[in-house]
């Protein structure tokens, strides 16, 4: 039985609660590199692939998907796609090869159908460094003055290159924008080194959280998930920490994995949905979601979305008054690392998991009846 505690939730929760659901497709056959987003049309859009960057795009909520669409012959996916709900563009980044390596923006202005490589200038961080974009979850479009309409994404530097002898070196960050993409900033250094991989929301205050995997093997608690915090639009980070009750990766060896993270639309509830995998083995498998009801601080409740192979996550919720609201989505490598499937529950659903220890859970369906 679920530990609950009452509490007020606004009227944008309501679609996603309700009797439970779940269902998945399989969406990608071969490669890697999974994002997903939701147009401002509401459209569906889960990008792909590591030789060549592609889409597929669902117009009815994830019932049906087109087939791929080209956006980049050639290059690596580097995460951090943004669908802009104040323009309707939508960007992609795409890098040459194996990063660090030359980068190239990708900007489609009609819904995810056709794509056009657009220029763009990134400035270095304090330290003179400039980020690389791989691999990060999608990016968002902030909606709190005094930073509204900002475009902000997860990056971080790789040092000379990705090897193990730089990876202490390494760390995570971000680049934002205020021109619609075209000149980016980079923020501060994540607090702790040997981090890279990461995701972000922003919370009902206008704060910003992140939550980043660590990459260094020998970091303290290394199989443990990093979360900070902004309060100047994702300029800085900190109050950063290790995260006890999410794992970074499968937990049978010492090095992390890419998670998704997304909150639900609501006004005033900060709710987070993450994913990663929960297992103790030591490959990549069994990938779950866990639920935050405080913007990050406990995450009582978790899911198992797949027990087979699988590995990077991307997550995003649904769009208000389109097909997908109501729906949180979840793109993920699978089989392992030769293709996607594409997963899409409510809350509900998630409501019905495995309490982990970490807080309570909310009686949110009593909030609702």
């Amino acid at each position: 039985m679920l530990l609950t505690i009452q509490t007020h939730a606004d009227e944008r929760l309501k679609p996603f609660l309700g009797a439970p659901a779940f269902d998945k497709k399989r969406l990608f056959d071969d490669q890697r590199y999974p994002n997903v987003v939701v147009s401002r049309r509401g459209t569906v859009l889960a990008v792909w692939g590591n030789s060549g960057v592609v889409v597929r795009r669902s117009e009815d909520g994830g019932q049906t998907w087109e087939a791929p669409i080209t956006i980049a012959e050639e290059g690596y996916h580097g995460g951090g796609t943004i669908a802009d709900p104040n323009t309707g563009d939508i960007l992609v980044f795409v890098e040459d090869r194996q990063p660090p390596a030359p980068l190239t923006l990708y900007r489609s202005q009609d819904d995810g159908q056709s794509w056009n490589a657009a220029p763009i200038t990134i400035q270095p961080d304090a330290q003179g460094n400039v980020p690389s974009m791989h691999m990060n979850e999608h990016g968002i479009t902030l909606t709190r003055p005094p930073h509204r309409g900002r475009l902000i994404r997860a990056s971080r530097f790789y040092a000379v290159r990705n090897g193990q002898e730089t990876w202490p070196e390494q760390y995570t960050n971000a680049i934002y924008s205020d021109d619609g993409g075209r000149t980016w900033q980079t923020s501060a250094p994540f607090p702790e080194k040997g981090t890279g991989e990461a995701a972000l929301v922003e919370l009902s205050d206008g704060s910003l959280y992140y939550n980043s995997r660590m990459h260094w093997p020998k970091g303290p608690k290394n199989r443990r998930r990093r979360d900070a915090s902004s309060v100047d639009g994702g300029a800085s980070w900190k109050n950063w920490r290790i995260i006890d009750a999410l794992p970074d990766g499968d937990q049978g060896r010492a090095y992390g994995c890419m998670g998704g993270l997304t909150r639900i639309p609501t006004t005033q509830q900060d709710i987070l949905i993450f994913s990663n995998l929960d297992t103790d083995a030591a490959h990549r498998e069994r990938v779950t979601v866990w639920a935050s009801f405080d913007g990050g601080d406990t995450w009582p409740i978790k899911r198992l979305v797949d027990p087979g192979r699988s590995g990077y996550s991307s997550l995003v919720a649904g769009r208000a008054n389109t097909s997908t609201e109501g729906w949180i989505y979840l793109h993920y490598e699978h089989d392992p690392f030769k293709g996607a499937h594409l997963a899409r529950f409510n809350l509900s659903w998630l409501l019905e998991g495995e309490l982990t220890g970490d807080g309570n859970v909310p009686d949110l369906q009593t909030a609702h009846p």
